[in-house]
């Protein structure tokens, strides 16, 4: 593959992952414009719904937290280019919420119902502020190489990747995860938390906590004492909470 190449997969992973994210929004608000979301989708018995929605989300799940590892990219590396490998994980990860958007089965009856206009609106802004805290965080800590432009981009134009260095800009002085702590806020923030809503926000709280230990693990793998230190002074996803 020429370097241009190289570099239009990367743009058309990026698009991919950005029109599933921006659907994972709709999705968890439960919006009545979504084609499908978290409380609309295959009718079934709850057993039925409750297995497929749990394999949905561990295989959403162990794909964005394994394909992450060191240990994968080490092997994967091998098949898949090194200036495109970020930018396929991303399209996988779009393929895995795809799934979970196609085959998602709600399950009705609810935990809870706020009817108060104002507790509402609280709660859809606390909902909204977690994915602008999410969407702020990846650009804290460079959003395209998050997403896997930007390797691309230097393979584009011949130049090496730079050393990665241990940043804590804005709210990485408070929590190490707040990209974690926007996708928990998002999903637990909601007016009507019914049942299929809750087995998401569950699931992805897990899936969050898991993550974070193996990712933890790379990062002190990769900084040793500094991470160490920083993980000493600093919350996990909340202010405060989590410090080891």
């Amino acid at each position: 593959m020429s370097r241009a190449a190289y570099l239009a997969v990367a743009a058309i992973c990026y698009l991919a992952f950005f029109v599933a994210f921006v659907y994972l929004v709709g999705f968890v608000g439960g919006f009545p414009f979504m084609p499908s979301s978290v409380d609309k989708g295959i009718e079934a018995p709850v057993a039925v719904a409750v297995a497929v929605d749990v394999g949905l989300i561990a295989i959403f799940g162990i794909q964005h937290s394994v394909m992450a590892r060191q240990g994968f990219k080490a092997g994967w590396t091998k098949i898949v280019p090194n200036p495109i490998e970020r930018s396929i994980y991303c399209l996988a990860t779009a393929a895995a919420l795809a799934l979970m958007y196609l085959l998602w089965h709600p399950i009705s009856g609810g935990i809870w119902t706020v009817a108060n206009p104002t507790g509402r609106i609280v709660l859809w802004a606390l909902f909204a502020l977690g994915w602008v805290i999410l969407f702020i965080a990846t650009h804290l800590i460079n959003h395209w190489e998050l997403f896997g432009l930007a390797q691309a981009w230097r393979y584009f134009r011949g130049q090496e990747a730079r050393l990665h260095e241990l940043r804590k800009p804005l709210f990485y002085k408070l929590v190490r995860h707040p990209i974690y702590s926007g996708i928990l806020l998002a999903i637990w923030a909601t007016p009507e938390m019914t049942y299929g809503h809750l087995l998401l926000a569950l699931g992805f709280t897990i899936y969050v906590l898991i993550g974070i230990h193996y990712e933890e693990k790379d990062l002190v793998s990769q900084f040793g004492e500094t991470y160490v230190e920083y993980r000493r002074k600093v919350g996990m996803v909340i202010p405060g909470m989590g410090r080891r």
